[in-house]
């Protein structure tokens, strides 16, 4: 009986994703011939059929299903492992998977990585921007190593460690807020000009919800998706936005604006796999974290 290696699990996992040979053995580099001979190779060691050839598409069997979640498990576990071995706790070297949702790269990102990179500047970085579900879903597979996201419901196997509380206010460009009362009443919103992130953010979604309840309907001149756009727009026009707090520390021509009632805070959490292996940049980072929260006087999680 011939051992199984792991390159039978990548093939097989392969063929499974793309429920064809042809384009399975493209992404392995391998001949379509030889991906259909390991895959027989690993059916007759196993005894069982992992595959279902006979439609238009190829499918999992019922063991192979079952397979192919332990497989996926395993070489998640292996990398894991790889890592371990690999990772130098003096942080001479390292690398740091890293997702957040898209307003924290407006405000949080920039002081956090030029701190990483000023203690530990062998420690590289990939930052990704996304929605919370899929950072969940992405530290669950083990293809991140943490993530800034909000408190909520999260999935199964996650932990969020809260770090502070964020506040939305009203952002005007310095001229235009001198002519604001403060705190300006929710209802006084209809009558201005605003510029908001688009329908696609949950920040959105957390406006739109403060508008609805408080029955005040503002004229939406500008919908954008990036918040740098947002930044621009609103210091060179009389347009105002709603964004947090924190995002106007670094922009000295913005100035928050409080609403009264306030927007409903949110609070901002670190996420990891619960279980996963944490290297020595994971630990450092989580760190760095928590101090320069402190060091930028965030309000603490409430």
């Amino acid at each position: 009986m011939a051992a199984l290696e792991l390159r039978h699990l990548r093939y097989l996992l392969a063929v499974a994703e793309h429920g064809n040979f042809t384009r399975a053995a493209e992404e392995l580099h391998i001949s379509q011939p030889t991906l259909s001979q390991q895959i027989k190779q690993m059916e007759r060691t196993l005894g069982v059929q992992l595959l279902d050839r006979t439609g238009r598409t190829v499918r999992l069997t019922d063991a192979g299903a079952v397979y192919t979640d332990h497989a996926r498990r395993a070489l998640r576990d292996l990398a894991a492992a790889e890592r371990a071995v690999h990772d130098v706790q003096d942080l001479s070297r390292g690398h740091l998977h890293l997702a957040v949702t898209p307003t924290f790269t407006a405000y949080l990102i920039g002081p956090l990585t030029a701190e990483l990179h000023t203690r530990h500047p062998g420690v590289s970085v990939t930052l990704t921007e996304m929605p919370q579900d899929r950072i969940e879903a992405a530290l669950l597979a083990d293809d991140l190593d943490l993530g800034i996201a909000f408190a909520g419901t999260h999935l199964p196997g996650i932990t969020a460690t809260p770090l502070f509380t964020e506040t939305l206010s009203l952002v005007a460009g310095a001229p235009r807020a001198r002519a604001m009362p403060e705190p300006l009443p929710a209802r006084a919103l209809k009558d201005e000009q605003l510029a908001l992130l688009s329908g696609d953010f949950a920040t959105r979604g957390h406006i739109d919800a403060y508008f609805a309840h408080h029955q005040v309907a503002p004229r939406i001149t500008i919908e954008a998706n990036s918040i740098q756009a947002l930044t621009e727009i609103v210091q060179r026009t009389p347009l105002a936005t709603v964004l947090p707090d924190a995002i106007t520390h670094d922009h000295p021509h913005l100035t928050p604006i409080p609403l009264d009632p306030p927007l409903p805070t949110r609070i901002v959490t670190l996420l990891h796999r619960t279980d996963a292996y944490q290297s020595a940049a994971t630990h450092a980072f989580t760190d760095l974290t928590h101090d320069l929260i402190r060091t930028r006087g965030y309000a603490p999680p409430l």
